[in-house]
């Protein structure tokens, strides 16, 4: 077990890292002193394996919980499903002192987090997510939120989690496409901060793909504690938090403009870093064995590295980066690197340049 701490004053909170979690969660929320209402959100994906042991552990901790579950899948990522949501809650008479578990990946832990910031102006909530990309990336940090058809996340709250359970024998039923996925959150940690953890996943991704659990656990934790240290400096990202960005200015407007699904945002992401590294080379000096590193790195851990994009696809993927929150003054700004493990943010890059990096 690995305990990783989140300090954020009186909003800190704990991440806890390794197998069994689950079925202590409701001894881990009693803890919390939290009140005897509950709700679980979940999607039909998670909600199927993993909404019983959950709903199980909370009735033995003297809870009183509700399942609700939403459909699997990024579209429900939207301000109907919040108001569903919402009524739900008010219909189990959930109070301020009621809490909310999120179980699930990333969409359930973000919408989640969203419900519980905007109910009676704000509930606990409590992450437990079930996907490698939740547990290092979505779950961590109070970033909540939902979609608009403009945008991804452009309707959201910083609101911190009381708790993070990051339980490793969920993963175990995660499908390969999706647990994929998450390895690209997993290497964008050592681009961005820790060239160290960037050579231990070259040399142990084989172990890292078969699910290895010591090596997992290492992993898990370790970009749990990258994500707290930053978030910790910057809790409503005005500066460093932008970091955690790298790869996903291109990423989150390729999800936009395929329409979400079609491409996972991991998937999306590791485009979104290739892009970003090729950028790094015009613009910061990125030396080309660097971003040759990290192309060859995400596309050995079976991620897609481009894209092909006829010239309706390209109108619609800057008209979507354009809409980024990330823009100022309509300009698009990048997280480009100068080496792996150091990056800057708040780059300016000319669209030619953009144009460049997208074949």
């Amino acid at each position: 077990m690995r305990i990783v701490p989140v300090s954020l004053g009186n909003r800190s909170y704990q991440i806890k890292v390794g197998s069994g979690w689950l079925p202590r969660l409701g001894a881990e929320c009693a803890r919390l002193k939290l009140g005897q209402r509950c709700a679980v959100i979940t999607d039909t994906n998670a909600g199927r394996l993993f909404a019983k042991a959950a709903l199980k552990s909370l009735a033995a901790s003297g809870f009183d919980p509700v399942l609700i579950t939403v459909p699997a899948g990024e579209k429900s990522k939207c301000l109907a499903l919040v108001e569903k949501c919402h009524d739900q809650l008010a219909a189990h008479r959930l109070e301020r002192k009621s809490f909310i578990v999120a179980l699930g990946g990333g969409v359930v832990g973000d919408l989640t987090g969203f419900v519980a910031a905007t109910y009676l102006r704000g509930v606990p909530f409590v992450q437990v997510p079930t996907s490698l990309l939740a547990q290092v990336d979505s779950s961590v940090g109070g970033k909540t939120g939902v979609n608009l058809k403009s945008g991804k996340n452009l309707v959201g709250a910083f609101y911190q989690p009381q708790l993070v359970l990051c339980d490793l024998d969920t993963l175990k039923t995660l499908p390969k496409r999706e647990y994929v996925s998450g390895l690209a959150e997993v290497i964008k940690y050592g681009i961005i901060y820790d060239a160290v953890l960037f050579a231990q996943l070259e040399r142990n991704l084989p172990k890292l793909l078969q699910r290895d659990a010591a090596t997992l656990r290492s992993v898990v934790a370790r970009c749990c504690e990258i994500k707290a240290e930053v978030v910790g400096q910057d809790e409503t990202e005005t500066g460093l938090r932008a970091i955690l960005n790298f790869g996903h200015t291109i990423g989150h407007a390729i999800e936009n403009s395929s329409g979400y699904g079609k491409y996972l945002h991991g998937e999306a992401i590791a485009i979104g870093a290739v892009a970003a590294a090729k950028l790094s080379r015009t613009v910061l000096g990125l030396p080309s064995g660097d971003g040759e590193r990290v192309e060859k790195l995400l596309a050995q851990a079976g991620l897609p590295v481009t894209i092909k994009l006829d010239a309706a696809r390209r109108k619609k993927l800057f008209a979507a980066m354009r809409l980024d929150k990330k823009v100022s003054h309509g300009e698009i700004q990048f997280v480009l690197a100068r080496k792996i493990g150091k990056v800057l943010w708040g780059q300016k890059v000319p669209a030619e340049a953009i144009q460049a990096v997208l074949p």
